[in-house]
């Protein structure tokens, strides 16, 4: 014996949106202070994460699935399934043979829940999404795959008081509440003093933060005192885009202009069926307030086709009114009828019927086809412009060239091929002005650096 003890090991898997991937780093953080080592994989960990999702039934199957992997991968391994698919299905991860630990999304920030033994099986910690108070701080760190520090996702805010018909959220993650306002600012100046460049703000609702007195703008506020080149606005309601918001983001040279809007629909029968809290007339206001006061502004948008109840009159409306919208991309989602939502309930009590699968993939596809088109012609405007690109990654390829890619402050993705010798760590978490000259195949702008 030579008296050094072997640290554990523990590893992670993650699943869905950037606020998962945000919690999942808080984790990781929490071992790593308790001597924990954070293995990526290449070794037997000992413990090992898989931090679910259950926004749709395909994202649930996903976790299955990569539970099952990941017990096959490290069969000598102790295996936790958490977040929201154990959240809201414990007892089917209960029935996988080799699950060892299910933490619901209060649990799964309690470290000692991870490996204490019990007299079961399966040791099960799921609380009652109206018993879940805090929203615990959080913030993932995106590395390059090669070199430097470019982005990271820092948490404000958890759960919702919304209640959309379809939603589960309110179910896996609770009511709203937000990260404590010093926190939060002192967090983003670690991630500054780290090195980060850019500081992505994360929560299920953030334009919903509230801590005592201070709302989101006066969170922003402080937020560009902070010594960090970029901030971003992830996704907001589209009902709590305030005109005090959007003159922040306009006067700002800090906070991105990029907004992720979600629409999902544009009929205004689907969206009262929906639950949502605006019309399209609403929506369309709020999206074209920002575009005229923020200069260059990006606005994406979400919307979900297949909606029981949605007649083709309903889909036609949502059609028109995208094609009129100038949107610079579109995520599309068939409906997915989740467990316990009111939209499953008024299904089983006959107020309203599915739209058959056939009539749902056809109209996703003239989404999809529609998305593209957006996307490409948000694009092709800055062709001959210059942008400020924040490299984040880059590839070798033929004849010895780099690939430099990254994005805009509007996020658009933007490659350099560089035929010269550069050396990669100068440019990857490093913001250039490049001059777009084209488009490629896969929608990505292409350009040079400008000198």
């Amino acid at each position: 014996m030579n008296g050094v003890m072997k640290k554990k090991r523990v590893f992670a898997k993650t699943l869905g949106c950037k606020l998962n991937y945000a919690e999942t780093s808080a984790i990781l953080e929490s071992f790593a202070q308790e001597g924990w080592q954070i293995s990526f994989g290449n070794e037997v960990p000992d413990l090992v994460i898989i931090h679910t999702c259950a926004v749709t039934q395909q994202a649930g199957q996903k976790s299955r699935q990569q539970i099952r992997k990941m017990i096959k991968k490290y069969p000598k391994s102790r295996v936790a399934a958490v977040g929201c698919y154990a959240q809201l299905n414990p007892e089917s991860l209960e029935n996988i043979h080799g699950v060892d630990v299910i933490l619901g999304s209060e649990g799964k920030f309690n470290i000692q829940k991870y490996i204490t033994d019990c007299d079961k099986a399966v040791y099960i910690d799921v609380t009652s999404p109206g018993n879940i108070k805090e929203a615990v701080p959080a913030h993932s760190l995106i590395y390059d795959k090669n070199f430097g520090r470019t982005r990271a996702f820092l948490k404000i805010q958890d759960g919702c008081d919304y209640g959309c018909a379809y939603c589960t959220i309110p179910l896996a993650r609770g009511r709203s509440r937000s990260v404590p306002f010093e926190k939060v600012i002192a967090d983003a100046v670690k991630l500054a003093e780290a090195g980060y460049r850019e500081i992505v703000l994360t929560g299920v609702n953030i334009a919903d933060y509230q801590s005592g007195s201070v709302t989101i703008v006066e969170l922003l506020h402080e937020l560009e005192t902070v010594d960090v080149g970029r901030i971003r606005i992830s996704s907001i309601e589209p009902d709590i885009l305030s005109d005090r918001l959007i003159r922040v983001v306009a006067s700002s040279s800090k906070i991105m202009p990029h907004f992720h809007l979600p629409l999902q629909s544009g009929s205004d029968n689907i969206l009262t069926a929906m639950r949502r809290r605006y019309s399209s007339a609403g929506y369309r206001e709020r999206f074209l307030k920002a575009i005229e006061a923020i200069s260059d502004c990006a606005i994406g948008a979400d919307v979900i086709t297949g909606y029981p109840g949605e007649t083709e009159e309903h889909f036609q409306a949502t059609l028109r009114f995208l094609e009129a919208l100038p949107a610079a991309y579109l995520h599309v989602f068939t409906c997915s009828l989740r467990p316990e939502t009111v939209l499953s309930k008024q299904i089983s009590s006959g107020v309203c019927k599915k739209v058959h699968s056939e009539i749902a993939r056809s109209r996703s596809k003239l989404l999809l086809d529609l998305a593209e088109v957006k996307q490409r012609e948000f694009a092709l405007q800055y062709v001959g412009k210059a942008l400020d690109v924040l490299f984040e990654e880059f590839e070798t390829v033929k004849n010895g060239e780099i690939v430099f890619s990254g994005y805009s402050e509007n996020y658009l993705r933007v490659s350099v091929n560089v035929k010269d010798s550069y050396e990669p760590v100068e440019f990857v978490g490093s913001c250039k002005k490049v001059l777009i000259e084209n488009m490629g195949e896969d929608l990505i702008l292409e350009g040079r650096f400008v000198t």
